[in-house]
């Protein structure tokens, strides 16, 4: 297997490793604290105008037909600049893309273009609620037909960037005497429609500059020509998004895994102790070691991932593990991160607590870190099956 990337892909993540690093790493702790809305929706109009909001997109579109891998690349050294900045742009360009892969061609010019170009500061994703979050099929937000329009009633938790985003895309039971799971539709709505409520950012325990609100549809009235897909074979297309997001989940994790040990592989040859530096000491040196292997690992595990979904071949185990692995992994390095530098980086001044802040919401959304083995071990089974 040849593991090189492309001309195009190696400058993706150039680019995007200059960005990170330039633009995004001197202010994070200044949005971590302050959360300057102005500079965080700033930086997300660059990265679009950058074309890091569609790199899965199409050109007619707006996109920048970069695929996958790209992606992925993309995603691990934004967050190592900024991981809440990762995150709005992973699921803004998911949400671009589940329009893309279903949306009639009406919708598919109406709003993707205003999502790669920035005139959508993003876009919301809003499958989860507060009974239905591992078990998406068990949601109870829905939408009935009358007349020529759509009317949403229920609540979505935890929708990131709900505050700012330019569009929805929201699932909703539309036949309730379905089976769980067959009787969910799939919609779009727009910012600012009427019914549509957008509660306070959620106080978190990391990622704070990346806005994670209730979202609340109070008989909420949308078009018909809202519906994306077809009707009540929506929960399939939520499942299929869901893999994909997992990729970029996992590169995120990646990314704030590195920083957190490049940073600390950088104090531990400054620091002395015992008459020398930290790091000639072979104790330090094996946990260092053991850190940056797992993490490589966990990059051949993405591209793998994002290789096969490039390719168009089954992708939902890998990608599970990919997400399963790179999250426990990053977590981890975060943790040794922090132990190398000891007291130091327990202490705000240094960046080494908001990556262990930021990095443990891997292993949760997207699916947590039991949902991904429940899906690895399906897929084992359903192969000798």
């Amino acid at each position: 297997m040849d593991l090189t990337l492309t001309e195009e892909q190696a400058m993706i993540a150039e680019v995007a490793n200059q960005f990170a690093q330039e633009q995004l790493a001197p202010v994070a702790a200044q949005l971590d604290e302050e959360g300057d809305r102005e500079l965080f929706l700033n930086n997300l109009k660059q990265l679009a105008e950058l074309g890091f909001m569609g790199l899965n997109i199409e050109g007619q579109y707006g996109g920048t037909e970069a695929g996958s891998v790209a992606f992925s690349l993309a995603v691990t050294e934004i967050a190592k600049g900024c991981a809440a900045t990762a995150t709005t742009m992973s699921v803004t360009n998911m949400v671009g893309e589940v329009i893309q892969a279903v949306a009639s061609d009406a919708q598919k010019k109406k709003y993707i273009p205003k999502i790669c170009s920035g005139e959508y500061a993003a876009g919301g994703f809003c499958l989860t609620e507060s009974t239905a979050g591992s078990d998406p099929s068990s949601m109870k937000t829905t939408a009935l037909k009358e007349g020529d329009e759509w009317v949403l009633n229920g609540a979505k938790q935890f929708i990131t960037s709900a505050e700012y985003a330019g569009v929805f895309v929201v699932w909703a039971v539309t036949d309730k005497s379905a089976a769980r799971g067959k009787g969910i539709s799939c919609f779009l709505v727009e910012a600012g429609t009427e019914g549509l409520v957008i509660a306070k950012p959620e106080k978190k325990m990391g990622q704070h500059a990346s806005a994670t609100s209730e979202v609340v549809f109070e008989n909420c009235r949308i078009p018909g020509d809202s519906l994306m897909g077809e009707l009540n074979q929506g929960f399939k297309i939520a499942i299929g998004e869901l893999a994909g997001g997992r990729i970029g989940i996992g590169s995120l994790a990646l990314g704030v895994g590195l920083a957190a040990m490049e940073y600390a592989r950088d104090y531990i040859t400054q620091r002395k102790q015992f008459g020398q530096v930290i790091s000639d000491f072979q104790g330090v040196q094996w946990m260092m070691a053991d850190a940056f292997t797992e993490l490589e690992a966990a990059r051949l595990l993405l591209m793998s991932a994002a290789d096969k979904r490039a390719k168009g071949e089954a992708y939902s185990k890998e990608a599970s593990m990919a997400k399963l692995f790179a999250s426990e992994k990053a977590n981890k390095a975060c943790y040794t991160a922090l132990q190398l530098m000891g007291g130091y980086g327990y202490i705000k001044e240094f960046p080494l607590e908001r990556y262990a802040r930021d990095v443990r919401l891997t292993s949760i959304y997207e699916g947590t870190s039991e949902i991904q083995r429940v899906i690895i071990a399906r897929e084992l089974l359903r192969e000798i099956g």
